[in-house]
């Protein structure tokens, strides 16, 4: 039986021919990554591989580890297996790997999503005789309205907030999500503070896009100064002794899972905002169908619903699994050195 270009290990998923693995969960020896995420991107590989963009913010959480960057598009063969990274529209630096051997083409895809969100570079369809998809919401209820809309709502909930004297807190994943927001607020509004594990990837990720002046959130703050401002924090400092300072405040968290307003009161959200760095249902279905692939692999999220979906569709759809946690990583962690720790 012959060998399939990839394989899904204990490890990760791995090319025998090339001896490298795709953003493994485990130490190996080799490994391409697809960005920077806890989940995709971990501690204890003795050579990573990625999209230069994303070098500074492997080394921010990693440390000074042995890592080579690469251009979009650009070539590189590892045991006469053609690589190439291919723009996944997800974060800062988020690729899409295309692995080429003996004629046969796959694409693993890590996390991605089409919408342009002017920081990200946008989404690039890769065509290939497999595709490896994340499925974080691949269900039909999962449908994103164009973040401009998303941003008006905001940007006039802040300034609601302003108007009543109360600091408004949006909660955002750290890396990604967070730029994100910063980079679509109206500062004509008020001031935008931040959380210091907020700040620190931002500080990196200046150096690579434009965002806004913001002021870290320090033992020096005073209430005061807050007030009728925003600020930019991760989800696990809701709750947290850090928020008291911000009193009178208002909450709301910036996710695709707030779709849910089930998801919203199990966290205690004053309101939700509806915005996701991954694909919804549609921008799925709507990139397998652009790849011209024949076989589909679905990974992380609903798997099992989606790939049952593509198969009635006419799809080769089967699930594999993984370490990979999608959207839920804005839920479980604040910094990704906590997820990433060996």
């Amino acid at each position: 039986m012959k060998t399939p270009l990839l394989q899904f290990t204990n490890k990760g998923i791995y090319c025998q021919a090339a001896d490298v693995y795709l953003d493994p969960w485990k130490p190996v020896d080799r490994a391409i990554i697809s960005h920077g995420h806890a989940d995709h991107s971990r501690w204890g590989h003795k050579q990573y591989i990625t999209h230069h963009r994303n070098v500074p913010i492997v080394k921010h959480r990693l440390g000074e580890v042995n890592i080579s960057g690469k251009k979009w598009g650009e070539t590189f063969s590892i045991n006469g297996v053609k690589f190439s990274l291919h723009p996944a529209g997800h974060i800062i630096g988020s690729s899409q790997i295309r692995v080429e051997h003996k004629g046969e083409i796959w694409v693993f895809t890590g996390d991605y999503k089409t919408e342009n969100d002017g920081l990200a570079t946008q989404y690039e369809t890769v065509k290939c005789h497999t595709f490896i998809t994340e499925c974080t919401f691949g269900l039909p209820a999962f449908k994103w309205v164009p973040q401009e809309k998303v941003f008006k709502e905001i940007n006039e909930w802040w300034a609601q907030n302003r108007a009543e004297g109360k600091t408004s807190v949006l909660f955002g994943y750290t890396l990604g999500k967070a730029q994100r927001l910063l980079k679509h607020l109206d500062t004509s509004i008020g001031a935008i503070y931040t959380h210091g594990a907020v700040e620190n990837m931002t500080q990196v990720l200046r150096a690579i896009v434009d965002l806004p002046p913001t002021t870290l959130i320090t033992g020096e703050t005073k209430k005061e100064g807050l007030l009728g401002n925003m600020v930019i924090a991760p989800p696990s400092a809701h709750g947290s002794t850090w928020i008291r300072k911000m009193v009178p405040y208002v909450t709301a968290s910036a996710s695709g899972w707030m779709t849910f307003r089930g998801a919203r009161r199990r966290r205690a959200i004053d309101k939700g905002f509806v915005l996701s760095d991954h694909c919804d249902w549609d921008d799925l279905l709507d990139s397998i169908k652009s790849t011209g692939a024949e076989k589909i692999i679905c990974t992380h999220g609903y798997t099992e619903i989606f790939s049952r979906y593509l198969r009635e569709l006419g799809y080769d759809a089967r699930t594999e699994d993984t370490q990979y946690e999608g959207e839920l990583a804005e839920i479980n962690t604040s910094e990704p050195e906590k997820a990433a720790a060996p």
